[in-house]
């Protein structure tokens, strides 16, 4: 009987990529997860190879029945990257529901079917950074999310924590921090793309990049800082530990370079492989935004190579280049 990943959010931006790895590495045995709707999506799905597509509510009635697995066959591993991403997102009744109770659901499911669960959770659960980003389980616990998007990831961290799921068990579960990610396939996010992708659009519409001006002075305007990740490297890291045995050593894993770059670096990098002069121009924050900010940002790694994940990450400068030259500019053609 056939051996199947499930993957969530797999019309989504790193499930995407997720998925057209797994085929690049000879995975087509996949049931896909995830939402539609009335956009352009869809789009994102041409060219793969998978066995299922699902909706998020179907996929949930089919794991509460019981008729996941059986004779669909084993489910050797769940990469669980559905969820709403919004960090504005203010429904938080909506956000407990989709992003830590359909994360719980499936968690349990996977525990009690020797399945390996690998799981998207966020560096907004770092909030302003107080507490450090250190991904050690004893720093978990005093985390305080900025937004209730991160908030709803760090309730399912807390939860697998006390529930002691990360190590020691028959089947041990992963949590991966995702910094800020950027890549191809990232179009259908709208407002929260990445600034490389809102930077390219700039440029050909006007020439010039807005960015945010600071509002702390100890941060010239454009120079706050982020820990930029490709999403080729996300996409690696997440089958290091999806494409491992049940069994196998589990964790909350931060995801991201380890190596903090300005806001600046990352537009003068788009500007670049464009082979343009960098013109930025520094505005107003909206006032809502003004408290929920993250001024810096840097994965602590660690505990990832502990783990046994020991490639280099790519340069921003080198994520930028490619993401610009075999995506962006090949689609104007």
């Amino acid at each position: 009987m056939a051996k199947q990943i499930v993957v969530t959010g797999a019309a989504g931006f790193i499930g995407r990529n997720v998925v057209a790895e797994l085929n690049h590495r000879g995975h087509d045995d996949l049931i896909l997860v995830d939402a539609l709707g009335t956009d352009d999506k869809w789009q994102n799905l041409s060219g793969l190879r998978f066995e299922d597509l699902l909706s998020p509510d179907a996929f949930l009635a089919r794991v509460e029945s019981g008729k996941l697995g059986g004779n669909f066959g084993k489910v050797e591993s769940i990469i669980h990257l559905g969820a709403c991403s919004s960090t504005t997102e203010r429904d938080a009744d909506f956000l407990l529901r989709n992003n830590y109770q359909y994360t719980r659901t499936l968690c349990e499911w996977s525990l009690k079917n020797d399945t390996r669960f690998v799981y998207a959770s966020s560096a907004a659960t770092y909030g302003e950074g107080a507490q450090g980003y250190s991904d050690a389980d004893a720093s978990t616990v005093g985390l305080r999310p900025l937004n209730m998007y991160g908030y709803s990831k760090h309730m399912f961290d807390l939860w697998a924590l006390k529930q002691g799921l990360y190590t020691g068990n028959e089947t041990n579960i992963v949590g991966l921090k995702y910094y800020n990610v950027f890549g191809p396939y990232e179009d259908h996010k709208g407002d929260m793309r990445s600034v490389v992708a809102k930077s390219y659009e700039q440029i050909r519409c006007t020439g010039e990049v807005k960015l945010f001006k600071s509002y702390r002075p100890e941060y010239k305007d454009g120079e706050q800082m982020r820990d930029f990740i490709y999403v080729k490297d996300a996409v690696d890291v997440t089958l290091h530990f999806a494409l491992q045995k049940p069994g196998a050593p589990g964790g909350l894993f931060n995801c991201g370079t380890g190596e903090p770059r300005t806001w600046v670096d990352l537009v003068t990098a788009v500007y670049t492989a464009m082979g343009l002069k960098p013109e930025i121009e520094f505005i107003e924050m909206p006032e809502h935004l003004q408290g929920k900010y993250q001024y810096f940002t840097q994965s602590k790694t660690a505990k990832l190579r502990a783990a046994g994940y020991t490639k280099p990450f790519t340069s921003l400068e080198d994520g930028v280049k490619d993401y610009v030259q075999t995506y962006f500019l090949p689609r104007e053609k």
